[in-house]
Parts: structure tokens; C-alpha cells; sequence
């Protein structure tokens, strides 16, 4: 029987990867010895930065940035190489702001996403909403050839155990109840919540307002996520929250697998 391979995996909106490499990012990644690290809101293309960014010690790195300038942008560290790695799905709703990086490991696939943000007017909620469906079709479409991890900056708090003040942002983007029928979709088509398979309680909270030192108070909401699709769920040993981390308006989440 071959044997199984422990997987530390950790997601973050890092809110611009070039202010986080000011505040410690690549001290951090060296002192956490994740396997992998899968970033949102990089907002950089690979040649404005540092080559400690691009190829940090131990890892490859697997970037999609937006064609928009200090705009979106995703990346993925990772210790172990990847079979394959992609970026564009020839979809333009997927692709063009840099949302998507898949990796293609032997047991599972990874997609590191950065969902959009439908708060700044009905277009974007709309873009937002259909990103969702193609989104989740691609992921089907490769679920059928292995086991699929997900994870990233989701842009929706699913319940109201997932936000410290469900009432008062019930019409606001990120928590419309059109937006988190579809995080209810994606778990009815058999993709787990990690950390609520380890936690059911609330004032667990992944994001915070920093112009309100919100952080401070621990009001925040939940909507950074690892899913797994449901083949998974008894090789992940463990999931977590970071809030403690700083040096972004998001922390960072992660889950462990055994596989």
C-alpha cells in the first residue's frame, strides 16, 4: 500500500502582496513551513516584483494576474510539484482578472480562487453571481477525473454564525441572500466547509473592516474558505483559522490532509 502523505495547506487575501512583503510576508512563509501557500489579492504582476517573492527558498510559485494593473491577482506556493498548473479556462467570465490558479497534484486537484466582490454596484453583483455557475461547472468538470480542494477569498459569509452582525448586513453584498444560495449550492453539490467540520460555533471571522478597527472588537465575517469535495472528508485531519496573523484586513485559514 503506498504511503500517505501529510498536506499543510493555508489560503490568504493578502491585500496586495507587495505591502505584505513589507510586513513580514516572506518571514511569515518561512516560519510557518506550509507545503502550500495559496494567495489572493496579490494586485502585481511577476515582473514588478522582488525575486524573493517569485521564487522564495523551497518553493515554486504558479502566478495569474489581472490584465487591470494593482488589480485582483492570484498565486500559489508550493513545496511539492505540481503534475500540471493552469491559469486561463478560455472562459471570459474566468478569466482576464487573474482569479483563478489550478494545480494538479496526484491525488487531488487545488484551485486557488478569488472570488469577485459584488459590492460596488448591480453589474458586479451580477458578474459576481454568474462567476459562481461557471465556476462551479469547471470544477465539476475536473471532479470527475479526482478529488478537488478549493480554496480562497469566497466574498460571501455563508450563515449567521459567520458574521458578527447578520442582521444589519442582510442587503448588503457578501451576505444577500442570492449570494449565499450559492455557497449553498456548491456544498449541495457535495463540497465540504472544512472548519465546520471541526467548528460549530460562531466568533470565528476571517476578515475585518480595517477603517473601523474592527479587528480590535472581532467583528468579522467569515469569507475565506477551503471546500473539499466530499471523497475527501476523511482524509482531512484538521482545519483552522490564523486570526492572529496579520499584516492584511484578512488572516489566513488552512487545512491539513492526509492522503
Amino acid at each position: 500500500m503506498p504511503k500517505k502523505q501529510t498536506f499543510t495547506l493555508v489560503s490568504w487575501n493578502v491585500n496586495g502582496i507587495r505591502a505584505a512583503e513589507k510586513k513580514g510576508f516572506l518571514d511569515w512563509l518561512k516560519k510557518s513551513k506550509h507545503d502550500v501557500v495559496c494567495l489572493q489579492e496579490t494586485k502585481a504582476h511577476v515582473g514588478q516584483l522582488s525575486p524573493k517573492l517569485v521564487h522564495p527558498d523551497g518553493y515554486e510559485s504558479y502566478w495569474s494576474s489581472a490584465v487591470k494593473k494593482g488589480y485582483s491577482g492570484t498565486a500559489i506556493y508550493t513545496r511539492p510539484s505540481p503534475i500540471f498548473a493552469e491559469t486561463t479556462f478560455s472562459d471570459p467570465f474566468l478569466d482576464g482578472e487573474g482569479r483563478i490558479v489550478l494545480l494538479e497534484y496526484e491525488k487531488f486537484y487545488l484551485f486557488n480562487v478569488y472570488f469577485p466582490n459584488g459590492g460596488t454596484g448591480e453589474e458586479r453583483l451580477k458578474f459576481k453571481l454568474e462567476f459562481y455557475k461557471r465556476f462551479l461547472d469547471l470544477m465539476e468538470s475536473y471532479r470527475k477525473k479526482k478529488p478537488v480542494v478549493l480554496c480562497g477569498d469566497v466574498n460571501t459569509a455563508h450563515t449567521e454564525i459567520d458574521l458578527a452582525r447578520p442582521k444589519e448586513n442582510a442587503n448588503t453584498s457578501g451576505f444577500m441572500q442570492i449570494e449565499r444560495d450559492w455557497v449553498e449550492k456548491y456544498l449541495k453539490k457535495g463540497y465540504l466547509d472544512t472548519f465546520r467540520l471541526f467548528e460549530k460555533d460562531g466568533g470565528h471571522y476571517t476578515w475585518w473592516d480595517m477603517k473601523s478597527g474592527a479587528r480590535a472588537r472581532n467583528v468579522g465575517w467569515r469569507i475565506d474558505y477551503f471546500l473539499v469535495s466530499e471523497e475527501l472528508k476523511p482524509h482531512v485531519k484538521k482545519a483552522w483559522i490564523d486570526s492572529k496573523v496579520m499584516g492584511s484586513d484578512h488572516c489566513p485559514v488552512g487545512i491539513e490532509l492526509l492522503i
